[in-house]
């Protein structure tokens, strides 16, 4: 019988690994070292731009142009800070809060709001975009990335899957089963657990009793990296290190990012019932743009013009928004029976002209 013995190094640290603090100074106890300039001001751009996305997009919702929207305000970090750490080639797999990801990742905003709109599909082209659709349902899209990542391998291909999770996809059996696989297969695939401290409204020490989340990377056989949400730069740092360690055949690695979410779960949800204003005051202390915005303009890198530029780009880019959301969408009932079997069954068909009969008829 072989014993298999962990690696060392596959427990997190006793502390959030992080690289730039809550006031915007550059910390010394991790061995990591910070990003070069051009990935610290990109880190910025895209959180500066996701965040008026993100608050365009909860307008739209208020004024009835979406049906839903799970804002991601507080979690910037996190959403960019995975995106600039992977290739083109390489795999997303998002949840349905992760849209501020996927416009990161160049994906057009008005396709990314598709699905909370309420139509049929997707809205964007998961093939083209190497992006999967927003997953609904807790933790299945941990189980896609560790297929697709698995499927890669065996053709030969160096593509890394990233999915995107939260701290209560954690208590889902999907999750279980994807990080076991993942293990024993040695798939390339990061998982990054977005721990915001509530599933909705459960808290997280309802869910688990395990030290972290990070903790329990060991228990699959994968290291488990325990890290400052809030920093992009350490998420960014974090990430990629994951994603070469995966592209190097060494298997998946389990990632648990300490941050919060500002908003409610979502414009169906009140927030006030199961957490008070102190404790959203005390994240708002954690920002992740102000803490980068500090450090980078205390480092001479950014003035008030760079940011003031950054600034009129996300209002640009919320104004096209708006418009293109403000414009009806044009939709054909028959696509009710579009892509259900590759031959329809005669009561599909039945049911297709019976809908096309009502139509013309409401028409003539």
């Amino acid at each position: 019988m072989t014993v298999v013995t962990p690696s060392a190094g596959f427990l997190p640290t006793t502390a959030p690994r992080c690289l730039i603090d809550a006031d915007g100074h550059a910390t010394s106890a991790d061995p990591a070292r910070l990003p070069d300039r051009e990935v610290l001001l990109e880190l910025f751009r895209l959180m500066s731009v996701g965040r008026r996305f993100d608050t365009q997009a909860t307008a739209l919702t208020k004024q009835g142009r979406l049906a839903v929207y799970p804002s991601a305000r507080g979690q910037e970090a996190c959403q960019v800070g995975v995106v600039t750490a992977m290739a083109q080639r390489d795999w997303l797999f998002p949840t349905y809060r992760d849209s501020m990801a996927l416009v990161s990742r160049g994906i057009n905003p008005v396709e990314v709001l598709t699905l909370l709109r309420g139509d049929w599909h997707c809205g964007y082209d998961p093939y083209l975009h190497r992006t999967g659709p927003q997953c609904t349902p807790l933790a299945t899209n941990t189980l896609h990335a560790v297929g697709l990542a698995h499927a890669a391998r065996l053709a030969g291909e160096d593509t890394v899957a990233v999915v995107l999770l939260g701290d209560g996809a954690t208590s889902e059996g999907d999750t279980h089963e994807a990080l076991n696989i993942a293990a024993v297969w040695q798939a390339p695939v990061v998982f990054l657990v977005q721990n915001n401290g509530y599933a909705i409204s459960v808290p997280l020490a309802k869910q688990t009793r395990a030290e972290t989340l990070a903790h329990k990377g060991i228990g699959y056989g994968m290291p488990g990296v325990l890290i400052d949400g809030n920093d992009a730069a350490m998420v960014h740092v974090a990430v990629t290190e994951a994603i070469e360690r995966g592209r190097r055949g060494e298997g998946p690695t389990l990632i648990e990012a300490l941050t919060y979410r500002i908003e409610a779960h979502t414009n169906a949800d009140d927030a006030s019932r199961y957490r008070d204003d102190a404790e959203v005051t005390s994240w708002l202390a954690r920002d992740p743009l102000s803490r980068l915005q500090t450090y980078l303009q205390d480092q001479g890198l950014l003035d008030e013009a760079g940011i003031a530029a950054i600034a009129d780009e996300g209002e640009t880019r919320a104004a096209r928004l708006r418009a293109a959301m403000n414009a009806d969408p044009v939709t054909d009932p028959a696509e009710l029976f579009a892509n259900i079997y590759t031959e329809p069954t005669a009561a599909l068909r039945s049911q297709a002209a019976e809908l096309a009969e009502e139509l013309a008829a409401e028409a003539s």
